[in-house]
């Protein structure tokens, strides 16, 4: 015996098939909500096939974004070996197959027979490792691009409050360039401030020439 449970999933609920084996399936097609009610009942239907074969069944579903993460995590938890499918790989199951019908039910019972006509892995899953991995790659690009776009917005002030200053510095978003820019924002600032008071002021926020020995903070404070 090789019992599998297909899993169609869409937002706030999938729809289930369980097969015993290759070209056996258990019972009716069965719904369950993604609640703890829902996971539970799920839970349930896992058990019952267990009794029935002996052997505890492996869940197939595809990979639908962020709907499938909650089931996931519960299977992760009950310690239930998982396979998330890449959608494409069931499009063309279901593209040969005889049942041109689309309904969750019928994806579910095609989950199930795409299991014991390819050759899955067994323990392929993604764990929460994976996941967690996944989500901070995530987070980065966002940051990332939140970035990039400071930068832009930046660059459209200084065009229009401080157009000389960019060029100034080989890297405009350096930490002296910051500063400096900081402490002295617009170009009378500049001008006012006097060419010496500028060039210890850059030379005291420059790590390699505070390094060297060049200034101290002593003699520009």
């Amino acid at each position: 015996m090789n019992p599998v449970i297909g899993l169609d999933i869409s937002k706030g609920q999938s729809e289930g098939q369980a097969f015993l084996d290759k070209s056996k399936p258990y019972g009716k097609t069965f719904r369950f909500h993604h609640t703890v009610e829902g996971l539970q009942q799920l839970l349930s239907k896992v058990t019952e096939i267990q009794q029935n074969t002996g052997i505890p069944p492996l869940i197939i579903m595809e990979s639908t974004g962020h709907y499938h993460q909650a089931i996931v995590q519960f299977l992760e938890e009950q310690e239930i070996v998982f396979l998330v499918v890449n959608p494409l790989i069931s499009y063309q199951a279901k593209k040969s197959s005889l049942h041109k019908v689309k309904t969750d039910a019928v994806d579910a019972y095609q989950l199930c027979e795409l299991y014991y006509k390819e050759e899955f892995e067994d323990h392929k899953r993604r764990g929460v490792l994976l996941l967690n991995l996944r989500h901070l790659t995530r987070q980065r690009d966002a940051l990332t691009h939140m970035y990039v776009q400071a930068q832009l917005h930046l660059q459209a002030a200084l065009d229009q409050v401080f157009p000389q200053y960019r060029g100034t510095f080989g890297d405009l978003y350096s930490k002296v360039s910051l500063l400096l820019l900081k402490e002295f924002p617009t170009s009378k600032d500049i001008l006012e401030s006097g060419e010496a008071k500028l060039a210890k002021r850059v030379a005291c926020l420059c790590p390699t020439a505070r390094r060297a020995g060049l200034v101290s903070e002593r003699s520009v404070s």
